[in-house]
């Protein structure tokens, strides 16, 4: 049973149905107890064939953040569940599910797994007792990426004592290349949430700097304002919103850009990588561990506006080296990051749990 207590469509998300879509491979079968405010997540989980337990609206603040984890109705809820549907493994993702998910886990005495899609809710003092205290009796973990795994060991040593490295994957053959149908002027792309720590008005300057065309795919609150910014900057920028397939607009550009501070591990840039697209991306997170300098991308050093038009204006000049790059990216993503290898090291973990529980 997953536990989804969330407002967004993002990475862990989209891990989750490229698990629960694939029974045979992780060698179990997926349920999800949702809480979310969002109807849109409710639509794309039961789109791809999952079976939801909805609890219906909520909504995301802190009161009814703090009545969900620690009140009686949501975890009796919670609990009754897993009894009922005979539920073997609990499965955590983001900070919203960690307390309800390990009490529920706790009161029907099954055994939970977390993947940690990000660190923040360690250090945030509004956060860091509750996902704590729920770390502290939940019995494995993976970590996204060596970045979050580091951090793990760091700050919360007993939990990367129990923590397995399993990074996001994608699906390669859904993710295959689609190359540019139209010549003309040199085009970036980026992907993402258009909230603030994803700093997409760096790619607006820089693409604006750079003078070349930019597409923005990926909504969110900071929508309008970049909308305004851009307009500000005078820059060649369309935003076409969030995509269910973004691959055909992926497959539109030259370049993909990635301008998230210390994204954990950036799983739209594994996608573009996938399709045979260069990265530009900042070093830091885990971008380095997916982003090869010089080979697949380019790695930005200073997290600045001038720095990544400079990386853009170079990409401009590469000509016929992008395919080279676009096809390292590719490979890397086949030998590293493909879903079959992901789902088989779930299935290890599952099972191992389960003989437990």
């Amino acid at each position: 049973m997953h536990v989804v207590v969330a407002g967004d469509i993002g990475g862990a998300e989209r891990l989750l149905v490229d698990l629960a879509t694939r029974p045979g491979q992780t060698n179990a079968d997926h349920e999800v107890a949702l809480m979310t405010p969002n109807r849109a997540l409710a639509a794309y989980f039961i789109g791809a064939g999952l079976r939801v337990h909805d609890r219906g609206p909520v909504r995301e603040n802190v009161i009814s953040y703090l009545y969900r984890s620690v009140g009686p109705v949501d975890v009796r809820w919670l609990a009754g569940l897993l009894v009922n549907q005979r539920i073997d493994v609990v499965h955590t993702h983001t900070f919203g599910s960690h307390v309800l998910g390990t009490r529920a886990a706790l009161r029907a005495g099954r055994a939970q797994i977390r993947t940690e899609h990000h660190v923040q809710h360690y250090f945030d003092p509004s956060c860091s007792p509750f996902t704590r205290w729920a770390a502290s009796r939940t019995r494995r973990f993976v970590a996204i990426s060596e970045y979050v795994r580091g951090i793990l060991a760091r700050t919360a040593p007993a939990v990367a004592n129990r923590c397995t490295l399993i990074r996001n994957a994608v699906d390669t053959e859904h993710w295959s290349p689609q190359h540019k149908t139209s010549e003309g002027r040199f085009r970036v792309g980026i992907v993402c949430r258009l909230t603030a720590w994803k700093r997409v008005h760096l790619a607006i300057g820089a693409a604006s700097t750079a003078e070349v065309e930019l597409l923005v795919v990926g909504d969110g609150e900071d929508r309008r304002r970049l909308e305004a910014f851009a307009r500000r900057r005078g820059g060649a920028v369309r935003f076409v919103g969030r995509q269910p397939d973004p691959r055909p607009f992926i497959g539109s550009c030259d370049v993909i850009v990635s301008t998230a501070k210390d994204e954990p591990l950036g799983l739209s840039v594994l996608e573009s990588l996938a399709m045979g697209k260069p990265v530009i991306a900042f070093r830091g997170g885990g971008i380095p561990e997916i982003v090869q300098d010089d080979v697949s991308g380019i790695l930005v050093d200073e997290g600045n506006e001038a720095a990544l038009a400079d990386a853009i204006a170079r990409m401009k000049t590469y000509g016929a080296h992008l395919a080279r790059m676009g096809e390292a990216g590719r490979r890397f993503v086949l030998q590293q990051c493909n879903v079959t290898s992901m789902c088989s090291a779930y299935a290890e973990i599952y099972r191992e749990l389960s003989q437990v529980s």
